[in-house]
């Protein structure tokens, strides 16, 4: 019990298990809709679009949260305007965005001397280093998390089955699109400085792909999401304390490891189900449920 509980015992430890926490809910939130829509890659650009706002915020010695904030903003909207574009694919205008955003944020990077470990932390993270002001913005954030998830709910769940039956239902899939993105860029900001953008999708996507193979509906998606990442914060933290590792990477490799363990699992599950069941036995699918 010693080897369980002492570490979090130690203060500093037990605000980043409950900065962890809330990052699990808010990526859980955001991030069922990532991967039901497939947009991994949007969401990976739209992190490091966050550089050349965080630079810009570090250098004149502004709030780095409002920097990041402001960037990922920047980021969303552009994707928005150059994807529609006929011209190009969404996969390319989002990838030309990466590009240049990551660049911009590399040459502010380049003109400051004492950058490097700033930028360290915002690849990889501190989450050993969470202060009671990052716990009270995490609940914010949450809040407005879960605002955007019931308001739009509806709207995502038919974007998600089907764009055109959405705007055939009145529920305008550009502007639930943005949404959508605005919830994404939520949980990335609010969780860049506890896991850092490279390790953030650990929490983000993680979690959602290990529960899809067993879940039906949306909500038990984001349920167990939630209860994945909490479990992943709390056996990171505690390997890593144990072991002398980083922090938030044994998080989310911890995430990680629980998808991997999800995916052969249902894969065994399904080959056994395979082999005791008729042919032409029909397979489960995700319920989205009716938009209307």
């Amino acid at each position: 019990m010693e080897w369980l509980v002492g570490p979090f015992e130690v203060t500093f430890v037990q605000r980043a298990l409950w900065g962890g926490i809330l990052v699990s809910l808010i990526c859980a939130l955001a991030g069922t809709w990532v991967v039901l829509r497939g947009m991994a890659f949007l969401g990976d650009a739209m992190s490091h679009g966050m550089l050349p706002g965080i630079a810009l915020a570090s250098l004149l010695g502004g709030n780095l949260l409002v920097g990041a904030a402001a960037s990922a903003a920047v980021m969303a909207v552009g994707v928005s305007v150059v994807g529609r574009s006929p011209r190009l694919s969404q996969d390319t205008s989002i990838g030309l965005l990466f590009v240049g955003m990551l660049s911009l944020g590399v040459i502010i990077v380049s003109g400051s001397e004492s950058f490097a470990v700033d930028l360290t932390g915002f690849l990889f993270g501190d989450v050993l280093a969470v202060r009671p002001a990052d716990l009270g913005y995490l609940a914010g954030a949450l809040g407005v998390a879960l605002v955007l998830a019931v308001l739009g709910h509806r709207p995502f769940v038919a974007l998600a089955f089907d764009e055109r039956k959405a705007h055939t239902l009145g529920l305008r899939p550009r502007l639930a699109h943005a949404a959508l993105l605005a919830l994404l860029t939520l949980a990335i900001v609010a969780s860049f400085h506890i896991v850092g953008t490279l390790l953030v999708f650990g929490l983000l996507i993680a979690p959602p792909a290990a529960v899809l193979p067993w879940a039906r509906r949306i909500p038990t998606v984001m349920i167990g999401a939630a209860c994945l990442g909490m479990s992943a914060t709390f056996a990171g933290l505690l390997l890593s304390w144990h072991l002398g590792t980083a922090a938030g990477a044994t998080i989310a490799a911890t995430a990680v490891l629980q998808f991997l363990l999800s995916t052969l699992t249902a894969g065994l599950h399904q080959r056994w189900t395979r082999s005791t069941t008729t042919p032409t036995a029909d397979r489960p699918h995700m319920e989205y449920g009716h938009p209307s």
